[in-house]
């Protein structure tokens, strides 16, 4: 059997020699350090299969994938990154990608994908490179649960499919719906969003589908409702368990008529609007107690986007919080911040009920709040404590006195100069720490030790070890 060509393009060797290694059993394999070096060989020569890393010097992996795209529109290409967020995967698949993969990877994920490049039907359709530029959306992480997530969305992003998206309060539900829209046929329309639960349910119907004026007490002119708002483009529905059995047969209607009357109103107005749901409740067991209609459930869920809670991303939080320090930084143009270790370590083990709405609202607090450039545990909010025991952590605010008495028990049982040794340790501390919060200004350091600066310049010298 004739092997298929198969190129790998990654500025890091040991990526290339990665991925040649899993590979070789079923491909001819050819290697580039970047992308001008793979477009350069394309002129003489054609590959079955391309695999690139999107973030290289020079030519990048979008633009070879645009440039492949343009020369060969049916030709595969898998996309890897270490970057990930839903921008770079959603270009990649607006570029015509087959596949998009976040480092670290699993060796055998990339061959079964790779493989299973090979074996679609018609590349040239189902490649094809759309027009539409994919928006910022400001969605990041790297935990697998929203690697599929960002897979999920570019896969439905050119189609009107109905979306469902079920998730915790405060998981991005919203950003997540404004990212199909972004990256579908539609973006050039409205986006048009309602939160179903904060409308009474007299006033919501107007609200969905306009009045005519007289159509009731009060309608003194004829109004314009979210789905004539949203013509053409998306209405995001936003905790839809909340809606009221009434509405739910009128929303029935809609979705399977694709028409509705305002209130008041006999002429039916045609619809052309994408739905996209969400929900924090289990639709299923409203469906049991009779609140929900099932048959609404099947219009709705014809696609479902599941939304991780942050607790199960705790590998994303570092990474969110660090986005959130620097956004609000500069948003009220003040120096920028960071978490020490302590700090960090205790954000990254608490348990998040509010999930990514409570982080970020804590980041906009810390830097308000935080006169340091260093961010401690003494400058979090004192509610963030009142979780400790349903996160099972504790508040190393309140406990640095036991940790430490549990350290001076363990270590009398095997030293017996064990004020000499602790007293080491908690000086070398104290240095470490006063140099952090002053930037290694070491004159500054002093100070905060009540020291002198050549007293402090022979203590961080010493070798402490010895102690």
């Amino acid at each position: 059997m004739i092997k298929s060509k198969l190129w790998i393009v990654d500025d890091e060797e040991s990526i290339r020699e990665i991925c040649k290694s899993a590979l070789e059993d079923s491909f001819i394999i050819e290697t580039f350090p970047n992308g001008s070096e793979a477009l350069l060989a394309l002129n003489s020569d054609k590959p079955d299969l391309i695999i690139t890393d999107i973030k290289m010097p020079g030519l990048s992996g979008l633009d070879l994938l645009e440039k492949v795209s343009e020369k060969y529109p049916g030709l595969p290409t898998i996309v890897i990154t270490a970057h990930s967020d839903i921008d770079n995967a959603l270009s990649a698949y607006k570029g015509g990608a087959f596949e998009y993969l976040s480092k670290p990877f699993d060796v055998d994920k990339i061959r079964s994908l790779a493989l299973k490049a090979l074996n679609q039907p018609d590349p040239a359709i189902t490649l094809k490179k759309s027009n539409i530029t994919t928006q910022s959306s400001k969605i990041i992480g790297q935990a697998q649960s929203l690697q599929n997530l960002f897979r999920a969305i570019g896969k439905i992003s050119n189609s009107d499919i109905t979306v469902l998206i079920r998730g915790e309060s405060g998981t991005g539900k919203e950003l997540i719906a404004q990212a199909v829209h972004d990256n579908s046929k539609r973006n050039i329309e409205p986006f048009v969003a309602i939160n179903v639960a904060a409308i009474p349910h007299d006033l919501l119907e107007s609200e969905l589908f306009g009045h005519e004026k007289g159509a009731f007490t009060g309608a003194q002119a004829q109004r314009i409702g979210r789905f004539e708002q949203a013509q053409g483009g998306t209405l995001f529905l936003d905790e839809i368990g909340d809606m009221h059995p009434e509405l739910q047969t009128r929303l029935l209607r809609v979705l399977s008529s694709q028409e509705f009357y305002r209130v008041g109103g006999h002429r039916p107005i045609k619809s052309d609007v994408r739905i996209i749901a969400a929900t924090n409740q289990s639709i299923e067991d409203l469906i049991t107690t009779g609140k929900f209609r099932e048959d609404l459930y099947h219009r709705l869920n014809v696609f479902k986007l599941v939304l991780p809670p942050l607790r199960e991303r705790k590998e994303d939080i570092e990474l969110l919080i660090i986005y959130f320090l620097k956004k609000y930084a500069a948003e009220l143009n003040t120096e920028d911040k960071k978490l020490d270790n302590i700090t960090l370590q205790y954000l990254i083990e608490f348990n998040w009920p509010g999930n990514i709405r409570q982080l970020e609202n804590i980041c906009r607090y810390l830097i308000v709040m935080s006169a340091s450039p260093i961010i401690t545990i003494d400058d979090l909010p004192d509610d963030i404590f009142q979780n400790n025991q349903e996160a099972n952590i504790t508040n190393p605010k309140n406990n640095w006195k036991s940790g430490l008495q549990q350290h001076i028990r363990e270590e009398m049982s095997l030293d017996k100069d064990i004020l000499k040794k602790i007293g080491a340790e908690i000086e070398k501390l104290l240095i470490e720490e006063s140099l952090i919060a002053t930037d290694g200004v070491k004159s500054e350091a002093a100070k905060l030790l009540g020291w002198g600066r050549n007293t402090l310049a022979r203590k961080a010298k010493k070798d402490y070890s010895n102690n």
